[in-house]
């Protein structure tokens, strides 16, 4: 595995393989589909360029033989970094190269931002997803955040009763 910085160039490329990996039939290859509760997009290539031009905010990318099989964004706050969007390509799912990704992407994490800890928004329904993160050591912190509804940038949501659910994880000296 190879992995790299986004540049402003890749948005178009990411936002593929994040609708890939969550909305519509190709996510269903995959098991982090969230094709059940939300139809429409994830976000587009404009969100994304506008992230990569954002300070304290990057794309990681993590290619196999010159093919894109994983993104994530990263938003550093403070010394907590905030990760979301983490896609990898569906058909190569449960794998391990989501472990391997995310083992990567919390070593930049500490070591080049200095983070303490890293948080995300974690849809409460999907309790294997929750159960993956805390198998990585991810714990609820009980708190909660709203789905944003109305926005369709983040999706179509098919049921009303959407909520986020904070998860961390401490980094260890």
């Amino acid at each position: 595995m190879i992995f790299k910085i986004a540049k402003e160039n890749d948005s178009a490329k990411i936002a593929i393989l994040v609708n890939s990996a969550y909305r519509g039939e190709s996510s269903r290859q995959g098991w982090t589909t969230e094709a059940d509760l939300l139809g429409g997009q994830r976000t587009d290539p404009d969100a994304i360029l506008e992230i990569l031009q954002t300070p304290d905010n990057v794309f990681l990318l993590c290619f196999l033989d010159d093919v894109l099989m994983g993104s994530v964004h990263l938003r550093r706050e403070h010394k907590n970094c905030y990760l979301g969007m983490f896609a990898i390509k569906p058909d190569s799912q449960a794998q391990g190269l989501g472990k391997a990704f995310l083992l990567h992407v919390e070593t930049f994490a500490r070591a080049e931002w200095r983070c303490e800890t890293m948080t995300m928004t974690v849809i409460a329904l999907r309790t294997e997803l929750i159960q993956w993160y805390g198998r990585r050591g991810y714990v609820n912190t009980g708190e909660w955040a709203d789905f944003p509804y109305g926005d369709e940038r983040f999706g179509i949501p098919y049921c009303d009763d959407l909520k986020l659910c904070v998860l961390q994880k401490v980094f260890t000296a």
